[in-house]
């Protein structure tokens, strides 16, 4: 609900603070007082194009702001998170719009950066406004699907459940389909590649045990050769344990007697014993290190075998392994490809049957609905003189590439304002005047089906009076009571049906031209009805019509 509307320096309205609450709000005046720039200061607020011909002359900006009660859930709330704004429980939303006289506008929301786009978003849930140049609300065909169903009670949650469902069958199949023909077009490449691999075996840790066997038989080639001078130097028939012998021996047979030579044998013996030992160090080292030419050969030639393959497939050697079971995988699968498909294709049709049943379902609701809403408005349109004309709410199938989570039907309200005439969209053939009369018809036989709760009527009486103008002031007084209207009018008839009445006038002080607009106490109000009724001069007799015309209301 718009609970306050602040305007400054916006064409002829200088400084101007409203406050409005509940029921029908009536805004009144003199033809050219200035009625039509409350609404286009409302509509800057509400995202509309952001003229600089709309700032007061003099003023460097103009500055809308409009504040709105409102639930703290809903479509408004999810745009609001949805664009990163803050929007407390129980406070009030707040929209400012700033236009400069230079070029340039700015936009807030709750004093938070916002773009026009955001508030136009937001106006569609919080204000409509309907004027002979409404291209919004029910003059707009894409909302007519979501006014039926909510007419209806239409629960649309079943078929958009099953429409998921069906298309994530199809996307499904799809992405199955692109694989198998990436695969059969892969498919020489890839019976090679698992051939070679499977034949290759490769196992995890492979590279690194073949790299250090070969590493350790290579070092042994190196030293086999200084090993075995080693050993001729040792044990050869001249070498080191040969002449220690043949020392032992001498100093065996003189030693007897001789403490010093005693020592030397023992000495002597010792190393014997110690070369002893290392030629079987030696020995052992030569035995351990000994290997075969042709096992070398086969392990280098596996490891750069490894080695190859990888870099062919561009990974590392350990994980040909992990490889060889991926694309063997994938052989596999397009082996049996053709039974996957199979089923994915029998899960689209299944899909598709309960898509199209849960959608029929609806088409049938809606149907019903839509006699109910046709008969509705037309039990409308006879109290506003519009006897002849006739309202239809068009429900056909749509083809099966229009389908949607909605549903498969389109959804149009279309009229005949004459016997005989051919329906069409009401835009296209009704007058001002009928135009006006067959949303109001439509908006109380819609009252408490959704929609924004602020709804505005620009000169809906336009060229009518008598008995339509209080036929229209009885409805606007109706479906005050589910929403919050504000209504521009010339009717007496309908501003008397009013709980707030506005007065719109202009005034002139030599120099400046302004527009004010004044809340009217209720003997203000009886005067600007009887000013209605009777013109410039304000006789007694218009006093006590405009009076009669106030009671019932």
């Amino acid at each position: 609900m718009l609970t306050a509307l602040s305007i400054r320096d916006v064409v002829l309205i200088e400084a101007l603070d409203l406050e409005f609450g509940q029921g029908l709000g009536v805004l009144t005046g003199e033809t050219g007082a200035g009625k039509s720039i409350l609404l286009d200061a409302l509509g800057l607020a509400l995202g509309a194009r952001g003229e600089s011909s709309l700032v007061r002359q003099g003023a460097s900006q103009a500055v809308v702001t409009a504040s709105f009660d409102l639930p703290s859930t809903g479509a408004v709330a999810e745009l609001m998170a949805e664009n990163g704004l803050d929007f407390d429980t129980g406070e009030p939303l707040i929209v400012r719009r700033i236009v400069k006289a230079d070029g340039g506008s700015r936009a807030f929301v709750n004093d938070q950066p916002a773009s026009a786009g955001l508030l136009r978003d937001l106006g569609v849930h919080l204000v409509e406004i309907h004027g002979q140049h409404d291209d919004r609300g029910l003059l707009n065909p894409r909302g007519h699907r979501a006014l039926l169903d909510s007419f209806a009670r239409a629960d649309t949650a079943a078929v958009a459940a099953a429409h998921r469902a069906w298309r994530d069958a199809q996307d499904a199949l799809a992405q199955a389909r692109a694989e198998q023909d990436s695969a059969e077009r892969d498919r020489e490449w890839l019976e090679h590649a698992v051939a070679e691999l499977r034949a290759l075996a490769p196992e995890a840790g492979e590279e690194e045990i073949l790299a250090d066997r070969r590493a350790a038989m290579q070092r042994g080639e190196r030293i086999a050769g200084e090993l075995q001078g080693i050993a001729e130097l040792l044990e050869g028939s001249d070498g080191a344990l040969a002449r220690l012998r043949q020392a032992a021996r001498i100093l065996e047979r003189v030693s007897d007697g001789h403490d010093g030579l005693a020592e030397a044998l023992a000495a002597v013996d010792r190393a014997l014993t110690d070369a002893g030992e290392a030629q079987d160090a030696v020995d052992r080292t030569a035995e351990e290190l000994a290997f075969d030419p042709a096992a070398l050969e086969a392990d280098e030639a596996r490891l750069f075998e490894l080695r190859g393959i990888a870099r062919k497939h561009r990974v590392q050697p350990d994980d040909l392994a992990a490889l060889a079971g991926e694309l063997g995988a994938r052989l596999d699968r397009l082996e049996s490809g053709g039974a996957g498909i199979a089923r994915l294709e029998t899960a689209v049709r299944t899909s598709h049957a309960a898509y199209a049943d849960a959608a029929r379902a609806l088409s049938d609701h809606r149907r019903q609905a839509a006699a109910r809403l046709d008969a509705a408005v037309e039990g409308e349109l006879r109290p506003l003189k519009l006897d002849a004309a006739r309202f239809r709410t068009m429900v056909e199938p749509m083809a099966e590439a229009q389908w949607s989570a909605a549903g498969m039907d389109r959804i149009e309200f279309e009229v005949s304002t004459n016997p005989g005439a051919p329906f069409a969209p009401l835009m296209k053939i009704a007058s001002g005047g009928e135009l006006s009369r067959f949303i109001l018809a439509m908006k109380v036989a819609l009252a408490e089906e959704g929609g924004a709760r602020t709804l505005i009527f620009d000169e809906i009486d336009r060229g009518v009076g008598g008995a339509v103008a209080s036929a229209i002031g009885d409805r606007l007084a109706r479906l005050a009571g589910t929403a919050q209207l504000l209504v521009v009018t010339h009717s007496p008839q309908v501003a008397a049906r009013g709980t707030r009445h506005l007065l719109i006038a202009k005034s002139h002080d030599g120099f400046v031209t302004r527009t004010g607009v004044t809340p009217l106490d209720p003997a203000e109000r009886r005067e600007e009805i009887a000013r209605m009724l009777s013109g410039a001069e304000i006789t007694e007799e218009a006093r006590a019509q405009a009076r009669r015309l106030i009671e019932p209301a």
